[in-house]
């Protein structure tokens, strides 16, 4: 309750500066989301010289602002136009765009909203009320567990292979075989650069993911001369906000995602992104619409949106409580903190309170400023699908180039985007889903670092994952995942081969009732396919 107070001080306290800054600081976390290739990471560290001068308070609020602005931005772009502004939210292509293509953008629009607004209160919530006892708990994850979780999220490609599992794997693969290009973190040693700059420099999943969703999407529509068949839909132009009844509906997916983004952010090292995809797994998996995640269900947009504005919260526990940045965005805002003579850790609490309870309302603001921000700006994006796809998709090319530019000034970046969209649209040709490459070039990474330190704690005893007991359950709930995945993908095999056996005459196999079949189906209002919403291949 003292915590509570002292908050709500704070927020009557706050002087018009103050007010502007966090104003200033929820646009430029929109924008920065927005942008294709410019992560709220890195917009959080752009802010970083521009807070030198300022006061601390001041400076961690602005820096905090386009933090939880920038979890939530890319949501706009993803949804319509099939561009994730952030890695977190790719998830948001699978359902998200596919109810834009069926004229559901501006529901699809509300339901996110609604998720970021929900997951950052939850957030601030737990912040408040929770952040010694999650502080204590997250200060035992190590390298071993660390790599647990990043295989939980791997693993969840399964729980997306609505069409071949061999393809979805090997998709995956593809994925972490791009991703160890370039210099090892750990040893330092150069893999796969056949002595040119461009590998050497490595592949950075961002040109990677900007290639394959935005410029691949482009090229896919160019191949179907921007077909009207399979454009999105303007649909209702204003942002649709569930009401009661429907937020009671979707209260399972709200309860879920927001309880995996809020663990998943305390541990330090996971984040938005490993969160917003294990939560739509998980979702994909157990949520009570299951069927229809995949295919515009309002589901597959909540969980990976609830859990990523979920994590700006749990990120704050470790880093006030123990002075250990859950996130790379907190890593930043840790340095400013550093930077301001502020020592984060347990003393904080006692020795400066005033600036650990303006932290606290100022996540409060953000979350606000962010959805009332968010819906205005939402309808003039909703009002860009009036324009001709053509000049659309002009504008796409153009911000993917400066965005893959813009990740490290390196036109080496760019040069990967390109061939990034160019196998992305070959592997699209021969009905391989996008979205498990992906996953692995931005997991891959992390699981190869953690796995690599964690055998060097232990002297390469591999027992190391099984003899720690946060790790050993980790390990066991991950079996756990990959039996039921692999018995369900047996299972669906069977039932789909017997349904091939009892099939009607003058009917084909494989095909779905959904908005486009597993092989192809094309029906009244054609959808993507589960695994990638932009699969010609899933065309007949």
């Amino acid at each position: 309750m003292e915590t509570l107070i002292g908050v709500f001080s704070a927020l009557g306290s706050f002087s018009l500066e103050l007010w502007l800054i966090l104003l200033l600081g929820v646009i430029t976390g929109l924008i920065v989301g927005v942008l294709p290739g410019l992560t709220f990471v890195m917009g959080v560290l752009l802010i970083l010289p521009f807070t030198y001068g300022m006061e601390a308070d001041t400076g961690i609020v602005l820096m905090l602002a386009v933090y939880v602005a920038g979890t939530y931005g890319g949501a706009i772009t993803s949804i319509l136009l099939h561009v994730p502004g952030e890695p977190n939210n790719v998830p948001l292509l699978w359902d998200g765009y596919t109810m834009t293509r069926q004229g559901r953008g501006a529901e699809a629009l509300g339901w996110a909203a609604i998720a970021a607004l929900v997951g950052g209160v939850v957030a601030w919530l737990l912040l408040v009320f929770a952040a010694r006892p999650f502080a204590q708990i997250a200060l035992k994850f190590d390298q071993a567990e660390y790599f647990v979780i990043i295989l939980l999220g791997l693993t969840s490609v399964l729980a997306l292979a609505d069409r071949s599992i061999i393809k979805s794997l090997a998709a995956l693969l593809i994925g972490m075989l791009i991703a160890t290009i370039g210099v090892d973190d750990v040893y330092g040693t150069v893999r796969f650069d056949y002595g040119t700059t461009v590998l050497r420099d490595g592949v950075d999943y961002l040109p990677v993911m900007v290639g394959i969703y935005a410029l691949g999407h482009v090229l896919v529509r160019y191949g179907e001369r921007f077909s009207q068949e399979n454009a999105p839909k303007v649909g209702r132009v204003r942002t649709t906000i569930p009401g009661l009844r429907a937020l009671r509906e979707r209260s399972g997916s709200m309860g879920r995602g927001t309880v995996t983004g809020t663990i998943l952010g305390a541990v330090p090292g996971a984040g938005a992104t490993v969160a917003s995809f294990v939560a739509y797994g998980i979702e994909k998996q157990f949520g009570k619409d299951k069927g229809n995640v995949g295919k515009g269900s309002p589901n597959g947009v909540i969980a990976p949106q609830v859990a990523s504005t979920s994590t700006v919260g749990g990120a704050f526990i470790p880093l006030l409580v123990l002075g250990i940045p859950g996130s790379a965005a907190t890593a930043v805002i840790l340095g400013a903190l550093l930077i301001h003579n502020v020592q984060p850790g347990p003393q904080i609490f006692q020795t400066q309170p005033e600036l650990v309870y303006t932290i606290m309302a100022a996540l409060l603001v953000s979350v606000l400023m962010m959805f009332v921000i968010g819906l205005a700006a939402s309808g003039p994006m909703v009002r860009l699908l009036r324009v001709p796809e053509p000049y659309v998709a002009v504008l796409i090319v153009l911000f993917a180039y400066i965005g893959a530019f813009a990740i490290r000034n390196s036109i080496s970046d760019v040069w990967v985007m390109v061939l990034a969209a160019a196998v992305g649209f070959g592997m699209q040709r021969f009905g391989y889903p996008l979205a498990p490459l992906v996953l692995g070039a931005i997991l891959g990474p992390l699981a190869e670092r953690f796995f690599v330190t964690a055998m060097i704690s232990a002297d390469n005893d591999i027992s190391i994952f099984v003899t720690r007991p946060i790790s050993a359950g980790l390990v066991v709930l991950w079996v756990l995942v990959l039996g039921f995945l692999v018995y369900r993908a047996v299972v669906g095999r069977r039932v789909g081969v017997l349904a091939t056996d009892v099939a009607p005459a003058g009917s084909e196999p494989g095909h779905d009732a959904g908005p486009d079949g597993p092989e192809g189906t094309e029906a009244v209002a054609p959808g993507p396919d589960p695994s990638d919403p932009a699969n010609p291949s899933s065309r007949s």
